[in-house]
């Protein structure tokens, strides 16, 4: 039997698969082409930066100026004169004393309030006073008259005295986020 060239690819014969365009060495063809593109740019960029700089001469020197130079080699420091000459000298003011006005006499001390809350429900304003009361606190409730916006229930701390007492009661109701409002109250 006689072998024929189609018979030989069947049997034992190595075939080669066709290649094409894209191998694996041309995957990074197009990021080749994108990195010589970015430095040809910055490159170039380069160039006409250089290009666009001054020419870096030294300045003309007048013939005056050069004469003094050289008479003058190192440049002077400078003087500082005011650490002499400010306490030699003297300012004589002449001011007449300002009349201060007398601050008015008060009859009756300031007294502090702290206004710990307004309601418009008596319970709510009960339910505040109980709060205050567990704190170790003196607070009344006090019902504001009816000036056309309805009934008001308004809780007060205090009169006191001081300001350090006023302090030490907001602390106190800070702690417990109670804001309170600080009212004078007192001279007319």
């Amino acid at each position: 039997m006689a072998r024929t060239p189609s018979s030989n690819n069947r049997r034992g014969a190595v075939r080669k698969r066709p290649t094409s365009g894209n191998s694996g060495g041309d995957r990074l063809s197009p990021w080749r082409w994108y990195g010589a593109g970015v430095l040809t740019g910055v490159f170039l960029s380069l160039l006409l930066y250089l290009g666009a700089l001054p020419p870096a001469t030294p300045p003309a020197v007048e013939p005056e100026a050069a004469g003094k130079a050289d008479k003058n080699p190192a440049p002077s420091r400078p003087r500082f004169d005011f650490y002499t000459v400010l306490p030699e000298q003297t300012i004589d003011v002449e001011v007449e004393p300002a009349t201060v006005s007398q601050p008015r006499e008060s009859t009756a001390p300031a007294t502090w309030l702290l206004q710990a809350g307004s309601f418009r429900q008596r319970e709510d304003a009960d339910r505040r006073r109980a709060e205050l009361l567990l704190l170790g606190l003196e607070p009344r409730v006090e019902e504001s008259p009816d000036s056309g916006t309805g009934r008001w229930f308004r809780v007060y701390l205090g009169p006191f005295d001081s300001r350090s007492e006023v302090s030490r009661v907001r602390g106190l109701t800070a702690g417990q986020d109670i804001d309170t409002l600080l009212l004078k109250r007192g001279q007319p």
